[in-house]
């Protein structure tokens, strides 16, 4: 009897080790998960933000102001999807509470866009080598009566100097903010696996600003070397370069008025789920993993 007390007593024992040895290796790496920085996905529209939400695993939503938070893990690495809202303000502030409350080790700005290469397709998605603000502008000087003539407009770089950027002959030219290499290398590593389009690098303009007007959008694409617009991105990257965050824009091309392209709202899913696949590259090669 002694002896078989003394065997469910060792068992008991060796139970309860297993069970504390498997709750310590949780929790670590539960800490490790923690120690990692997340990356952010930010999209715009519900459209454009909730269907990679969906992808995420143990999901935590956290709200600051307007914007929606939605945090989980991806591969078991920590991801972040931030709903912004539309236009350069949102996405500024946005931005900039994701940095300074989760410490980011990298920032994709995805979503819809409108195209201004004729070349591009609805479904074919850009890559933001570049990304600029087309909306800010400095006017030709004409007194009353004189009329507007939007092709004189000039460029306003606000970043130029810390006095009059409409003073400052320097300012009058774009800004253009470079995507970070390795994100552009983990987007073209999975480019072939997009197979509703082409993918390709190019510059994307962002400004409050819809342009309708097909010699509008040739304007921006010969003077800007423009391949899509948006409402968002340049606001991103450029308070990611003020926080020395690594950025990416990455956009799809749901109208082309330049060619004709009729809107089509499933591309917005369509850009999600091609960005999952960069973002598990990206995660698949980063030293930080």
């Amino acid at each position: 009897m002694l002896k078989k007390y003394g065997l469910l007593g060792i068992a008991s024992a060796l139970l309860i080790s297993v069970s504390v040895g498997n709750n310590f290796k949780s929790n670590i790496a539960e800490a490790k998960t923690k120690e990692l920085r997340p990356i952010i996905i930010e999209g715009p529209m519900p459209i454009e933000a909730e269907k990679f939400a969906s992808k995420l695993k143990n999901v935590k939503v956290e709200k600051s102001g307007s914007f929606v938070f939605y945090k989980g893990t991806l591969d078991k690495y920590p991801v972040i999807v931030a709903k912004t809202g539309k236009g350069m303000e949102n996405t500024a502030a946005a931005t900039a509470i994701a940095i300074e409350k989760y410490k980011p080790i990298a920032i994709i700005n995805q979503g819809t866009s409108g195209g201004h290469d004729p070349k591009l397709n609805v479904f074919d998605i850009v890559l933001g080598q570049k990304t600029t603000n087309i909306g800010s502008l400095k006017t030709e000087t004409k007194d009353e009566n004189q009329g507007i003539d939007a092709t004189l407009w000039k460029p306003m770089d606000l970043m130029a100097s810390e006095g009059s950027a409409g003073e400052d002959p320097n300012a009058e030219k774009p800004r253009f903010y470079d995507g970070n290499k390795d994100l552009l290398a983990a987007a073209n590593a999975v480019k072939n696996k997009y197979t509703k389009g082409k993918v390709v690098e190019g510059t994307i303009g962002s400004a409050d600003v819809w342009n309708n007007e097909v010699d509008r959008i040739k304007w921006f694409h010969t003077n800007y070397g423009t391949s899509v617009e948006e409402m968002e991105g340049a606001a991103a990257a450029q308070i990611a370069q003020a926080y020395n965050v690594p950025f990416l824009g990455i956009r799809v091309l749901s109208n082309n008025k330049t060619n004709g392209g009729q809107y089509n709202s499933t591309t917005a899913e369509a850009c999600q789920e091609y960005v999952v696949e960069v973002v598990q590259q990206y995660i698949s090669k980063t030293s930080h993993k």
